[in-house]
């Protein structure tokens, strides 16, 4: 199992370079499969281009990928899962005591399968709706590049390596968007670069300081000792530097600003990837680090993260409401960039409270967001195929843009991700949310309790205002009277066949955990009971 997450994490690096490598010779003269977003998708799986070839190598490596993490989930010992499984542990610059770590539990394994499958099936979208920019050639290698980064982020359990991996996906994501997106694209990946390197640079004093003072950068080891080599000051001290750099990446209010940007511009596999599984890190950093290895630091800063989670969970839902009102000329695509600053707001309160009933209901939320997020992108995506634009007024035009009559299966699609992203009952976004607000109902023992019912409350309200900009969308979209004279002279194209295989796997993910919560909430429990307990439970 050791050798598995090894390959898991290596295999796409690896692919990468695989993918750069100069094509063979082919008979095969026809032109250049790339195509802009307004000729529609590629067809011929036959093919044998060396676009066309590239584009089916990323498919294939992400697709072992995808069954390597499927075979290490399946061999996980679900009776053991605060325990590190599949653990590597190689001396790598003995002087700074810097291991390659490598490991998994019932935290972290959630995360791996959530990116192994995201970037599996934007590799599949791209094979038959390659976005228009240069070469695929290296827009394949920059997907795998950045899935290694995001992996290893997830795998890896030394702070320095931790430090690496975090940094890796920046440059793949900055040219995903500069290259292959679209108005303003430039701009938005300086915007996206700046903030998140400003952020790093922070973390990474913060890293060093927990490493120098403790004497080692091993993530386990750190957390075992629950913060007790570590002076108060020493703690506070890291424990900002390094919120600072996981909130920008969270993101978290009001470090959030250059996400809707980034979201506008990108491609559809780029906001899909940088939604569903790179905003995760921040969060994810939060838990396997500050929580366990500075935990008096954090206590001192949970009250101020509650304070700037709920924030942002209102924030993001004004924002959303403003967008939708006729005459704004609102952007879908930005629309869905704010509902994640308020979504990712809940994560952030549940970690804040830190309880297990809140630290799961953050993990479990991670996990929906990718999932229903990763839709929502997926469907706006589809629709700017279709428009040639995602303007919500040009969309809905006078009466709505009647999706339900012209297209229903995408009409139905798009309102299913809208009603689980406000957390309806019975599917994933309802768990996370729900879990959260319990973890701020009983905060830990030394939070002031008011303050955190306030929070809750708050949030609460947060969940109403979700509710009503998701159903404007709705109605704006997917209702309306259609035109006698049809701009669409043959109808509204409805889901092809290729974004029903891409599709299918994210619906059906997200009715599983909505039903059954257990089959995350069984592994990330006792993991989440072991890290607040210093290694302890």
């Amino acid at each position: 199992m050791q050798y598995l997450l090894a390959f898991i994490v290596a295999a796409p690096l690896i692919g990468a370079v695989a993918a750069l490598l100069p094509a063979r010779p082919s008979p095969d003269r026809r032109p250049s499969t790339s195509r802009s977003a307004a000729t529609g998708p590629v067809t011929g799986l036959k093919a044998t281009s060396p676009d066309r070839a590239v584009l089916r190598h990323g498919v294939i490596v992400t697709g072992a990928v995808l069954l390597a993490t499927i075979v290490l989930a399946l061999g996980f010992d679900r009776d053991h899962p605060s325990t590190m499984q599949a653990t590597t542990d190689i001396s790598w610059i003995p002087a700074l005591h810097v291991h390659i770590h490598l490991g998994t539990d019932g935290i972290s394994l959630p995360l791996l399968l959530l990116t192994a499958l995201l970037t599996f099936l934007c590799a599949l979208y791209s094979l038959f709706n390659m976005p228009a920019g240069p070469s695929p050639k290296a827009f394949v290698a920059l997907i795998l590049v950045l899935e290694s980064g995001t992996l290893a982020t997830f795998a890896v359990l030394d702070l320095v390596l931790f430090f690496l991996a975090f940094e890796m996906v920046l440059i793949p994501m900055y040219f995903l968007i500069a290259r292959w997106g679209g108005a303003q694209k430039q701009a938005a990946a300086w915007k996206f670069i700046l903030y998140t390197v400003l952020g790093s640079v922070v973390m990474l004093l913060g890293l060093l300081l927990i490493g120098v003072k403790s004497g080692t950068f091993d993530m386990v080891a750190l957390a075992t000792d629950n913060g007790r080599g570590l002076t108060h000051s020493t703690q506070v001290i890291a424990v900002l530097a390094i919120a600072v750099g996981l909130a920008v990446k969270a993101p978290m209010w009001p470090l959030h600003s250059w996400l809707p940007d980034a979201h506008t511009a990108a491609p559809t596999v780029g906001s899909v990837l940088l939604a569903g599984v790179m905003l995760k890190m921040g969060t994810y950093g939060l838990v396997r680090i500050a929580l366990p290895i500075a935990p008096q630091g954090m206590h001192t800063f949970a009250p101020y993260l509650a304070a700037f989670a709920v924030a942002g969970i209102i924030y993001g839902s004004l924002a959303c409401l403003a967008l939708t009102r006729p005459g704004t000329k609102g952007d879908l695509k930005r629309l869905i960039a704010y509902s994640s600053v308020g979504h990712m707001g809940f994560v952030l309160l549940g970690i804040a409270s830190m309880t297990p009933t809140g630290v799961n209901g953050a993990l479990f939320a991670n996990i929906a967001h990718g999932l229903i997020t990763g839709l929502l992108f997926f469907l706006v995506g589809a629709l700017k195929d279709r428009y040639g634009t995602v303007n919500l007024d040009t969309l809905a035009g006078a009466t709505g843009a009647a999706l339900y009559g012209r297209a229903p299966r995408l009409g139905g699609l798009l309102a299913f991700a809208a009603v689980a992203s406000l957390g309806l009952p019975g599917l994933a976004g309802f768990w996370g949310e729900m879990l959260t607000m319990f973890g701020a109902f009983h905060p830990a023992g030394g939070l002031s309790r008011p303050a955190f019912l306030t929070f809750m409350s708050v949030a609460a309200f947060g969940t109403l205002l979700t509710a009503a900009y998701l159903l404007v969308v709705v109605r704006r979209v997917c209702m309306g009277a259609t035109p006698q004279e049809d701009p669409q002279p043959h109808g509204l194209q409805d889901v092809q066949g290729y974004e029903f295989l891409t599709w299918t796997p994210l619906v059906a993910l997200t009715v599983l955990a909505g039903l059954w919560p257990a089959v995350l909430l069984g592994l990330s429990n006792p993991a989440v009971q072991k890290l607040l307990a210093g290694g302890k439970a």
